[in-house]
């Protein structure tokens, strides 16, 4: 994926997200719907959904940017400080600890702070994306199983990832409440 491609992909992604976010209430956006992947009773709302995007957002950033300054283990999940690698479980774990508290944090935020809190992070992908070369862009971001793993498909998993999270929130059933809103 080209420069432009990328960034087509990240703003129509957005654009979606944010107007199919508007047309729901607020009943509809904080209704329990998803069991959390870390604590069995935590439930995820769609408003829950939408603001972990930004975690993620933020974090394959600084991913990035590790690597860019010259860091071995930049994504940092796949062995620990000592370079013992992790099993897939233990990575798993500390994916969604690190989901369930930011959910945690971020559960009483109105829809309006989570559109601010996922459109600083965009913004800062949009941003590390002007700044990266072309080739930087097709550089593999070591230890990323994200998009092809390069750094321009790891920037552009940002979009699919509203839409997998979007899947797993029709699969609990919230497209019939969608259609009759």
């Amino acid at each position: 994926m080209n420069r432009a491609e990328i960034e087509m992909s990240l703003n129509e992604s957005r654009n979606w997200l944010l107007a199919t976010m508007g047309r729901l209430s607020d009943q509809r956006l904080r209704a329990p719907l998803t069991k959390s992947e870390s604590d069995p009773e935590s439930y995820w709302s769609v408003l829950d959904h939408f603001a972990h995007l930004a975690l993620v957002e933020g974090d394959f950033a600084s991913m990035i940017r590790r690597q860019l300054a010259g860091s071995e283990n930049p994504v940092g999940l796949l062995s620990d400080e000592h370079g013992v690698p992790r099993t897939r479980t233990e990575i798993m774990a500390i994916v969604n600890a690190r989901a369930e508290a930011f959910q945690r944090e971020h559960r009483d935020d109105t829809l309006f702070e989570v559109v601010a809190l996922t459109g600083a992070a965009r913004a800062v992908t949009l941003a590390l994306l002007a700044e990266l070369s072309d080739e930087q862009l097709t550089e593999t971001l070591h230890g990323a199983p994200w998009g092809d793993g390069t750094i321009g498909g790891v920037l552009e998993a940002n979009a699919g990832h509203a839409s997998m999270h979007w899947r797993w929130v029709t699969d609990a059933g919230f497209v019939d409440a969608l259609t009759s809103e």
